[in-house]
């Protein structure tokens, strides 16, 4: 999913927090975290039938969760967070050498670009990592619940015209060419590539790319779709490399503590991967940044697909970490996101 930029409401998240008993920046905090009384609002203003948080701090992990039938072990659809993970696969070969940011999607797949305008010679590997290609993003035809191989995705997208290249535009499409090119790359699929690089290293145990898979690992809880049916089976070839990803709240957690701390890739590439200029302050690759009201920008990545919306976000050097999440496709009130980000990552005096 895109980033969203602050809105103007954001300036009253003090008041919804004084309604729960919470303290702004800079008043007396209280007893029960502040994130705690937020995530409850997911579930009582934002209409999800459950919710749970897992934060990740210096002094140990901190597990909260309201609405039946949500547990800390369970293991959901993380929908878009896949690209931070497909992105890091392709930085680690890009500082392998094994790639460059700037070949040209022609230069990996040939010929698969062209049509309505397309133009895989003109397109390189960087503006697909940033969201900058203006490939239209096949989901907007499907509307993330027709299954289709990586190939059909890009040719929904090429019977479109692009938007205007170099302007920061999010497609699903993008993240489901670099699926392809590191298949090209490497002779292995991105999910075999993430696995051996990402997955197996940092033991993320409760993470997997489950391919054509309609059912999810034990334990699991129940995933509803907006108007209350059981969507808990889904085919995750709707999203493909683009969002298919099934994880834990401890498990992403501890991937973008690693990856931010530097445990994954070498400095110039996270660097890189940080760098949001080519889309003019919305998006690195893989991840993007959020700045909240006291002034702290945080990093991460949200990710949607029916069932299921997840959000991470971390401090940039990766020592305090939050992922929550609810088993619905979203909340009501999209204003409560950054509520719950600004009652965990911003300061409050004691």
């Amino acid at each position: 999913m895109p980033p969203r930029r602050t809105p103007r409401t954001l300036l009253a998240i003090p008041v919804s927090l004084a309604l729960l008993g919470l303290a702004p920046a800079g008043s007396q905090a209280p007893t029960s975290p502040a994130s705690n009384a937020a995530l409850a609002l997911l579930v009582t203003r934002g209409k999800a039938p459950a919710a749970a948080l897992l934060a990740r701090e210096e002094s140990g992990s901190r597990f909260a969760r309201t609405g039946p039938g949500i547990a800390r072990s369970d293991h959901f659809r993380a929908g878009s967070i896949t690209k931070t993970f497909l992105a890091t696969v392709v930085l680690q070969l890009a500082a392998e050498d094994r790639l460059s940011l700037s070949d040209s999607v022609e230069d990996h797949l040939p010929g698969l670009i062209r049509g309505a305008g397309n133009d895989g010679r003109r397109l390189t590997l960087r503006a697909l990592l940033t969201h900058t290609s203006g490939l239209y993003d096949f989901t907007a035809d499907t509307k993330g619940t027709v299954p289709v191989t990586p190939l059909q995705a890009v040719r929904i997208a090429l019977t479109h015209p692009p938007a205007d290249r170099g302007r920061f535009a999010y497609s699903n499409t993008n993240y489901v060419l670099l699926g392809m090119v590191v298949e090209q790359v490497t002779g292995h699929s991105y999910a075999t590539e993430a696995e051996r690089r990402i997955i197996a290293p940092l033991q993320l145990t409760g993470t997997s790319f489950p391919g054509a898979r309609t059912s999810l690992p034990s334990p699991h809880g129940r995933a509803y779709a907006a108007d209350g049916s059981d969507v808990t089976e889904l085919d995750p070839r709707v999203a493909g490399a683009a969002g298919e990803l099934v994880s834990t709240l401890a498990d992403l957690d501890r991937f973008y503590a690693a990856l931010l701390g530097g445990d994954l890739l070498p400095p110039r590439r996270l660097r890189e991967m940080l760098n949001t200029r080519a889309a003019h302050g919305s998006y690195g690759m893989g991840l993007f940044p959020v700045k909240l009201p006291c002034g702290t920008t945080v990093w991460g990545h949200n990710g949607r697909i029916s069932g299921s919306y997840v959000r991470t976000a971390a401090t940039v050097d990766g020592r305090r970490v939050l992922t929550f999440r609810v088993n619905t496709g979203g909340v009501a009130d999209s204003d409560l996101e950054r509520a719950l980000l600004a009652a965990q990552f911003c300061p409050r005096t004691p």
